[in-house]
């Protein structure tokens, strides 16, 4: 378990990846990304999530260009689109990515969907990228276990994590197993499920007990859980205060009720069934 902001979680293939990042989801590029990422690397945040489908990884590169922490110091992920799933296209896409983000790596580079008939091949090109040191890690997103299944059947690579929606109301303890046994890191978009949470009232019971935010008790349950945790937010005060979480922990009592709001209830697709 992390202990601090800048913590690390050793991944199969020996890489440390920061325990606690910010996803930057939807975030308006531009002025709205560059402010984000920089007020989160001020603040000690040392990972940032990106994605080709988000459209801001320019204002991710232009954010830690100007915010002074040199960039060997930062860990950047991004992922391939579907649309760009494929051989062929997945190395394009990567070479795009990395243009905009204004970078010649990626730490981490991730399928964003289990594009069926695709990912395979798109699987292949990371590979190679791998191979070829232009990528430190390779993983996947929204990858259920028959998914990972059949990935792992005849990959070369083992998949570093497995970015998931993950939140006290879709706690995926199937998944969450096979992947411990697997050693393929389990990390949470949408840990606070988009702010439907706050008003559970065991977590808002927990937030007055230890004198912390609702989202703080999420948060933090996410770290005992050993969940690589990703938040979003444009605010400032926002983004550290989401970090704030080193300085209390749950019972286990305490975890066991937060796991047990359990309804497997999705915000996002189903990886069964999204819109490819």
């Amino acid at each position: 378990m992390i202990e601090n902001l800048q913590d690390t979680v050793t991944l199969n293939n020996g890489v440390k990846i920061p325990g606690f990042g910010l996803g930057v989801y939807k975030v308006e590029d531009g002025d709205v990304t560059v402010a984000s990422v920089k007020a989160a690397l001020k603040h000690g945040y040392r990972s940032i999530d990106t994605a080709s489908f988000y459209d801001n990884e320019k204002g991710v590169g232009q954010g830690i260009r100007e915010s002074g922490v040199p960039r060997e110091e930062i860990f950047v992920t991004s992922k391939v689109w579907n649309d760009e799933q494929g051989y062929e296209s997945t190395l394009q896409a990567f070479e795009k990515s990395l243009e905009k983000l204004g970078m010649d790596y990626l730490d981490l580079y991730l399928i964003h969907w289990p594009v069926k008939g695709k990912f395979k091949d798109t699987w292949k090109a990371m590979e190679e990228l791998y191979e070829k040191g232009k990528v430190r890690a390779i993983g996947v997103s929204n990858f259920h276990v028959h998914h990972l299944q059949d990935l792992l059947a005849d990959c070369h690579v083992k998949p570093v994590i497995d970015q998931v929606e993950y939140h006290p109301h879709l706690t995926q303890e199937k998944l969450k197993a096979f992947c411990e046994e697997e050693n393929i890191q389990l990390e949470a978009w949408s840990p606070l499920k988009k702010g439907r949470l706050m008003d559970e009232p065991i977590i808002s019971g927990l937030a007055d007990k230890y004198n912390k935010t609702s989202a703080q008790v999420i948060l933090r349950w996410d770290v005992q859980n050993n969940v690589i945790t990703i938040p979003k937010s444009t605010h400032e005060h926002r983004i550290q205060e989401n970090a704030d979480i080193f300085d209390f922990e749950l019972t286990d009592e305490e975890m066991k009720k937060i796991s047990g709001l359990n309804k497997d209830e999705r915000t996002g697709k189903n990886p069964d069934s999204f819109d490819e």
